[in-house]
């Protein structure tokens, strides 16, 4: 498992009976890789993890190693229990993922021993190369850097970070702790740029699902700081990027993906389908971003029907 380059967050296509669209969801990670993608990141959160059953779950990691033909598949690991969070991470290497992101449990937040507890019993079950995932806005638990750093030293098979506080400061916190020890993955999309000046080797991205050849290429180009190229392709994505920050972006990274015609705004409830006033200014921010949309070259999506 490398941890780096472009990882997209997968969305779970649905179809109009709201079941897993496995034809689709095959042909949308084919497109991915095809137009540069490092693996595929399936059943996190942009993936609406908490809304899947597990045996969906399970179908969706199989349909993923198929299409990916030996490329890296990475399952996220997040349950209510542990020992579900342990029996998902046994399955997705039994079906042949290459790597884990292990989460905080659902629901439940405390501290560092429970919440050491819980990833480090995730990790230490399986033999799979493991990142941590660290976003304290959305599960309330926040893993510090030297916490981070006592999980690395307990656990070979940890070798990565997604960190997703959008404080880019912890990337180099970690690395003062820990130098190359682990890679780091920057989780938030609008913070790419500067993540990857911090010291971020890869990109757990949400607008690719939309976008993969022009996320791989905003990759590249932070990769070569002071660029005028470089800020001002930044300076296009970024109100798109911008929608994988906010409560709905399940339903904006979908509605995006829906405009460009790679797929569906279905989402499972509690989630609605966007309207009113959020409609309409994701509307003007997407007219804005084709009107300047930038030439990347790109495998059309059409290309890899019946993957």
């Amino acid at each position: 498992m490398n941890w780096t380059g472009v990882l997209p967050a997968m969305t779970t296509a649905f179809d109009t009976n709201l079941k897993v669209d496995h034809a689709f969801l095959a042909q949308h990670a084919a497109w991915q890789l095809g137009n540069g993608c490092s693996g595929l990141v399936m059943l996190g959160s942009l993936g609406e993890g908490a809304t899947l059953e597990h045996e969906e779950k399970l179908a969706i990691l199989e349909t993923a190693v198929r299409v990916a033909a030996g490329k890296p598949v990475v399952a996220a690991i997040s349950a209510l229990s542990t020992s579900a969070a342990v029996r998902l991470a046994s399955e997705a290497e039994q079906i042949g993922c290459s790597g884990l992101i292990v989460l905080p449990p659902y629901v439940y937040s405390t501290d560092w021993r429970e919440m050491k507890h819980h990833v480090s019993t995730v990790i230490a079950a399986t033999k799979l190369s493991c990142m941590l995932y660290n976003n304290p806005l959305a599960y309330k638990t926040d893993f510090l850097s030297h916490q981070v750093a006592e999980l690395a030293a307990e656990h070979s098979n940890l070798h990565a970070v997604k960190e997703s506080s959008a404080d880019v400061r912890r990337i180099s916190a970690i690395r003062v702790l820990l130098g190359e020890r682990l890679k780091i993955c920057v989780g938030v999309d609008d913070v790419l740029m500067e993540g990857v000046h911090a010291g971020a080797v890869g990109w757990v991205a949400g607008l690719v699902n939309a976008y993969p050849a022009e996320s791989v290429r905003l990759l590249e180009l932070s990769q070569q700081p002071g660029s005028a190229e470089s800020f001002d392709f930044y300076r296009w994505f970024l109100p798109l990027l911008r929608m994988d920050t906010v409560p709905k972006f399940v339903q904006l990274i979908k509605w995006v993906q829906q405009q460009t015609g790679v797929g569906s705004a279905r989402v499972r409830s509690p989630r609605l389908e966007l309207e009113g006033r959020e409609l309409e200014e994701a509307k003007a921010v997407f007219t804005t971003a084709i009107a300047n949309r930038p030439k990347v070259k790109e495998k059309p999506f059409a290309d890899f029907a019946g993957a």
